[in-house]
């Protein structure tokens, strides 16, 4: 029995929309906490023999060092992990020595990046993403190149990237941003590897699927577009699945079962995979058709 996927396109529309809509906001108000990787400045590590102390009593301690806004993070039961502006080690010997008056802890790293690679790294970051788009456009466009109707080849491209983009990176982006405003969950170089990774893995379930839709549309089976994607999507429904809930395990354990430095890098997998999985089916398609829909009562018109 196949399945009507695009009966409840609308549906699907409304409920991504929202989701959208919310990562805007929550992106235009509270913004991205972004990491020294970003922005500059030091990260400390300390794993302590007791209890954590209070986030309160370590920023009174420190409070007349000049260090700028302190981010502290609690990792596991006893680990913490400041960061503060760029530091000289004089200034991180005199950190250790007034936590360690009534306190107990292991330093397991202390890193410094200055503000000059920062800015580096911010830029190449953008610059990535840019060609990412561009050659999933181009890459799709060659690929589909002996389509040319209803749609052409360029558009199940542009479809591709950009459901990719603004779907299964927005929301992830528009989660750590909360995460950041309450958690003081900061972005940083493996989660912006992991946002990549996402890209590219949501690509891939699409073009499994529109892959489908071009063998069927070249055999001509299927009278209307409507019904060889409906189709396609049938087809394609079981290995999409499969592959999304098994990559899905192993993540879950991973974020449960793993190291404390993977656990944010490992959410945004968890987060792009499912969403992949989930636009693929039920939003790159039926873009396809109401985009295909939309030009042929234009061109009727």
């Amino acid at each position: 029995m196949n399945i009507n996927f695009l009966k409840y396109r609308k549906i699907y529309y409304i409920f991504s929309g929202t989701l959208i809509l919310a990562s805007l906001f929550s992106l235009f108000f509270f913004g991205l906490k972004l990491g020294i990787d970003f922005t500059g400045g030091s990260i400390l590590e300390l794993e302590f023999r007791e209890k954590l102390p209070s986030n309160q009593s370590i920023k009174e301690a420190l409070s007349d060092l000049n260090l700028g806004s302190i981010s502290l993070q609690t990792t596991g039961e006893k680990g913490l992990i400041l960061r503060m502006r760029d530091i000289d080690e004089e200034t991180h010997q005199e950190i250790i020595q007034r936590l360690k008056r009534d306190r107990q802890f292991e330093e397991k790293r202390f890193e410094t990046i200055g503000p000059v690679i920062s800015q580096e790294l911010k830029q190449k970051t953008k610059i990535l993403i840019i060609l990412a788009l561009l050659s999933v456009v181009f890459y799709i466009a060659i690929s589909f190149r002996r389509i040319s109707q209803p749609l052409s080849s360029f558009q199940y491209g542009l479809v591709t990237a950009f459901v990719a983009l603004f779907h299964d990176i927005l929301i992830p982006l528009g989660i750590f941003s909360l995460l950041g405003k309450f958690l003081e969950v900061q972005i940083t170089i493996p989660i912006v590897v992991g946002l990549l990774t996402v890209f590219g893995y949501s690509i891939n379930d699409t073009i499994v699927v529109f892959d489908r839709i071009r063998e069927n549309l070249l055999k001509k089976v299927w009278i209307t577009f409507t019904d060889t994607v409906n189709i396609s999507l049938n087809q394609t429904l079981v290995r999409s699945l499969n592959t999304s809930l098994t990559t899905l395990f192993v993540l879950f354990s991973l974020f449960f079962l793993g190291g404390e430095s993977l656990k944010y890098f490992t959410l945004v997998l968890i987060l792009g995979v499912a969403l992949g999985a989930y636009s693929s089916i039920f939003i790159a398609s039926p873009v396809l058709v109401s985009w295909q829909s939309f030009s042929q009562r234009r061109t009727q018109h």
